[in-house]
């Protein structure tokens, strides 16, 4: 639908926006209530195509995690030890950070443990992990201040009802969290803060000028602001192709009311690329599964595939609730951002442009810190 703007419409929502943040998820409104706080008389605006933040914010698991040992030793192969765990840090401090600015019972905030899990036949790969448990946890003692925060826990998997799990890790320090309430809390905060909210507004091109940035919608009006702050992430290279940063879909169910579910807590599986937990009693969330089809997966596009759904299916009556019936009560998928090297990208690429995207899947980690980061950049100048 193309239509032009009236005057009171320009007049009162785009004429004087001193920051448009595009993006309403975890980075984009932390940047945003940041700004309010550091410029309290800034105009900031947060825009979205969608009605809420629907790439990955109110789309992920909940999980309050940094980092299970098989991710973190892959990780190690790919980049600089130190870089690693800077980025593990900077991840606790991100949860630590949104624990603080929204409250723990805003978040529904649960303290369950993160777990990983290990089959009968990837004994080898848990031997490896207890091999580097002693180090790993003399580094997280640094971090999050628990010399124990990696602990063996094989003797829980029967009580969570699991089949051939004989070998978990736990991360003690890890939890998870109501994504929904999460958001609605941040959005809650934002309004306070008086930050001007814009859903269903898309911008299908940004063009740099002298003294700005000019947004064209889809709509075919366009408006021009001092300085633009693109937290899209994984759509990002939709207005800014050269950033190095690529979407990636996961694929998420969850089962309908389980009567006697014994799972509780977070759980990852083959280097976080399978992830399930409880919501609530009953229920069981899983998702994941990209690896299987790394192609067809590195899109932006939303929906779910046969592939991937059977074999969610078939692991969670195997693995997860056998010889139980799991119900499957909804279907989605989210859409994150990624890249060759798993930080954050925080930059500023011109005087009126800030980017901060590519989360790698840990933007509930993460999401908040860098929202405060862009922040200070833009206030900075």
């Amino acid at each position: 639908m193309t239509y032009e703007l009236s005057f009171w419409e320009y007049d009162s929502f785009f004429k004087n926006i001193d920051v448009a943040v595009l993006g309403s998820g975890i980075v984009g409104l932390s940047a945003a209530v940041r700004l309010k706080e550091l410029a309290p008389a800034m105009n900031v605006a947060v825009i979205d195509r969608g009605a809420l933040p629907i790439g990955a914010s109110t789309r992920n698991a909940g999980f309050a995690c940094f980092g299970s040992m098989t991710e973190l030793l892959d990780d190690l192969q790919r980049q600089p030890e130190d870089a690693v765990w800077a980025l593990v840090e900077r991840r606790w401090k991100g949860l630590l950070r949104l624990r603080e600015r929204l409250g723990d019972e805003n978040l529904q905030y649960e303290a369950l443990g993160g777990y990983e899990v290990f089959r009968s036949d990837e004994e080898k790969t848990y031997r490896e992990c207890l091999d580097q448990m002693p180090a790993f946890n003399r580094i997280m003692a640094g971090i999050t201040g628990n010399p124990d925060t990696y602990q063996v826990a094989g003797d829980r998997a029967a009580g969570f009802g699991f089949k051939d799990v004989p070998f978990m890790i736990l991360n003690s320090m890890e939890g998870q969290l109501h994504s929904g309430r999460m958001m609605a809390t941040w959005i809650r905060l934002a309004q306070e803060k008086g930050v001007q909210l814009l859903n269903g507004l898309q911008i299908a091109a940004v063009v740099q000028g002298s003294t700005g940035i000019e947004l064209t919608t889809a709509h075919g009006w366009s408006f021009t602001v001092p300085q633009l702050l693109v937290a899209t992430n994984g759509f990002a290279r939709q207005l800014l192709p050269e950033l190095e940063v690529h979407p990636a879909r996961n694929q998420v169910l969850i089962t309908a009311p389980i009567p006697g579910l014994k799972v509780r807590g977070a759980f990852h599986y083959d280097r976080g690329y399978y992830y399930f937990r409880n919501v609530g009693p009953d229920r069981v969330l899983f998702g994941g599964g990209r690896n299987l089809a790394p192609v067809e997966e590195t899109t932006d596009q939303f929906g779910t595939t046969e592939r991937i759904r059977d074999a969610l299916q078939s692991m969670l009556r195997e693995l997860i609730l056998p010889d139980m019936p799991a119900p499957i009560e909804r279907w989605w998928s989210g859409i994150l951002g990624i890249g060759e090297e798993k930080i954050p990208i925080v930059r500023r690429m011109d005087p009126h442009l800030t980017v901060a995207v590519r989360m790698g899947g840990m933007g509930v980690a993460i999401g908040t810190l860098v929202g405060e980061e862009a922040a200070a950049l833009i206030v900075s100048g």
